[in-house]
Parts: structure tokens; C-alpha cells; sequence
């Protein structure tokens, strides 16, 4: 789970708007912390670690004979210079170059896939349209999506959920309409580091494990380390051209996947700012959100 705290009244939720607490069972906003941001949980604790292994015993001596396997070993052709130790380090680098880039470029240019993918989110400014949401369990919820860069972000379920999410650049509020209840969490935590960002860098802010063609379109793996509970694993998925996001997937650090599939999304459309309020109790916010309802 991402940095929870307890459910209060909208007084006190101000006054720990920096603090972390040990998250509480997901309930009501389950489906939301397991499925928009990817379910988090504390670190678990430290493995104990093991005692050391007794120390070996000295190896013996080899035999005298066992010593020469070099006369066994055919002679180099003249002018192979393979043997050298310099070209020895130099296909042993090569090697290594070539199992980390493998994975990278399968059947595109890893390089040119990432350009445009920084450059499809690098090109919001604004964005609409609808979510399905599939959590590990297969249960589907549908929503609205509204995001205004940078960082200000809405998500409306459709009944009978209650749940109603906004992220307004600093904070993640989680409403629940049916009990009244908000919780908060830092946007720092969250790994939707790339529709929050006003620019973002795939590779220099995340780090990308794969970039490889997929049924209809290209899958970009990444991973995000600075979300709470440990590392969190994410697809993106996009047309053939880069050009649209199609779905997310996120899995959490104990394993559990949830996609988000985006359909009728539109870039550029004007949306309303007061969307993203979220009261924090002070009094000023109180006032803005009773001009809000007056509207």
C-alpha cells in the first residue's frame, strides 16, 4: 500500500499531512489501493541472517600431473590472437553488453520505442476518458478518468462504488461518498510517476526492464523503487505507433497484478480545476469547498 493514514476527520488529516503511519486492512478502498496505484504493504522486516559456514577445509596440493592440462589443449592456428588476455576481457564485455541489451530490443528499437513514449506523455497537458479496472481477483469496475498536468488527477467509479479519487499535485485524497470519509497519501508514493509528471524520462526516472512488441502494440516493463512496500513492477501497453496508451498493469511487491484498461481518452480538452480540490480542513478550504457545492 502506498503511505496510508487512518481515516479522520478532515481537521487532523491536515495537521499529518507529512507523516507516514503503518498502513490499515484495505476495505472499502481496496479495489483502489489494489488497482489504480498497485496494492502496497510496510517493508517487510530484515531476513535474520544466516550464521557463516564453518571455514573449509585447506585444499590439498594438486598432483603434479593434474597441473598441465595445457598439453592437452590444442595449438592455436597462427595469427589467432583469441588467447591474448586483452581479447579475452574484450568478448567477456561484450558478452555482458549483450545480455543486458538482449531484453531491451526484441523485435524494435528499444531507444526510439522510449522516445516516443516520452514524448506521447511529455505532450499531455490534459486527459480524459474511461477505466476498467481488473483487480488480482478478476473483478472488474468501471470509472472516469480526468488528468491535468502536471500532477492533478481524478478518478470517478461508477456505482455502487464510492469510491472518488484526486490527486491535486501534492496529496492523493481518497473519498469514500457513502461513509463521508477521506484518507490521504503522498503523490510521491505512487507509481503513476508517468501521467503525474509534467516531463518525465522513462529511463532516467524509472527503470525500464524491457521494451519488446505486443499483440496490436508495444509493452514497455518498468520498475519503480521509490513507491513504499519495495519495488513495483508496471507495464505500459500502446498502439503499434506509440501513439495512444492503451492499459497499465501493476504488480506489487507481494506479487498481486491489476490492469487498468484506457478506452475513449482525449488529449488537450478543456477540464475543470476545482475537479482536483481536496479540504484539508484548514479554513480556507472549507469555504472553497462550500463555493464548490454552490456552483
Amino acid at each position: 500500500m502506498i503511505g496510508r493514514r487512518p481515516r479522520l476527520a478532515a481537521g487532523p488529516l491536515f495537521i499529518l499531512a507529512a507523516a507516514v503511519v503503518a498502513p490499515v486492512p484495505a476495505m472499502a478502498q481496496g479495489s483502489f489501493l489494489d488497482g489504480l496505484f498497485g496494492r502496497k504493504e510496510e517493508p517487510a522486516p530484515a531476513p535474520v541472517e544466516p550464521e557463516a559456514p564453518s571455514p573449509a577445509p585447506a585444499a590439498k596440493k594438486p598432483a603434479p600431473q593434474a597441473a598441465k592440462p595445457a598439453k592437452e589443449t590444442p595449438a592455436k592456428p597462427p595469427g589467432d590472437k583469441s588467447a591474448s588476455p586483452k581479447a579475452a576481457a574484450k568478448a567477456a564485455d561484450s558478452a555482458k553488453v549483450a545480455a543486458v541489451g538482449a531484453p531491451l530490443a526484441q523485435d524494435a528499437d528499444a531507444g526510439a520505442v522510449l522516445a516516443q513514449a516520452n514524448a506521447y506523455f511529455n505532450g499531455i497537458t490534459t486527459l480524459t476518458g474511461n477505466f476498467i479496472q481488473i483487480g488480482a481477483d478478476g473483478r472488474r469496475i468501471g470509472g472516469k478518468l480526468t488528468l491535468a498536468k502536471p500532477g492533478r488527477l481524478r478518478f470517478d467509479y461508477d456505482q455502487p462504488s464510492p469510491l472518488e479519487v484526486v490527486a491535486d499535485g501534492t496529496s492523493v485524497a481518497v473519498k469514500d461518498r457513502k461513509l463521508g470519509t477521506q484518507d490521504l497519501y503522498f503523490i510521491s508514493q505512487t507509481p503513476l510517476k508517468f501521467l503525474l509528471r509534467d516531463k518525465i524520462d522513462l529511463a532516467r526516472d524509472l527503470t525500464v526492464s524491457d521494451v519488446s512488441n505486443d499483440p496490436g502494440g508495444v509493452r514497455i516493463s518498468l520498475e519503480d523503487r521509490s513507491t513504499l512496500g519495495g519495488t513495483s513492477k508496471i507495464q505500459l501497453f500502446f498502439d503499434a505507433e506509440v501513439k495512444t496508451l492503451s492499459q497499465w498493469r501493476i504488480t506489487d511487491p507481494q506479487g498481486y497484478q491489476t490492469t487498468v484498461q484506457l478506452s475513449n481518452l482525449q488529449k488537450g480538452r478543456s477540464v475543470d480545476g476545482t475537479a482536483f480540490f481536496i479540504n484539508y480542513g484548514r479554513t480556507e478550504d472549507r469555504a472553497m469547498e462550500k463555493q464548490i457545492r454552490a456552483q
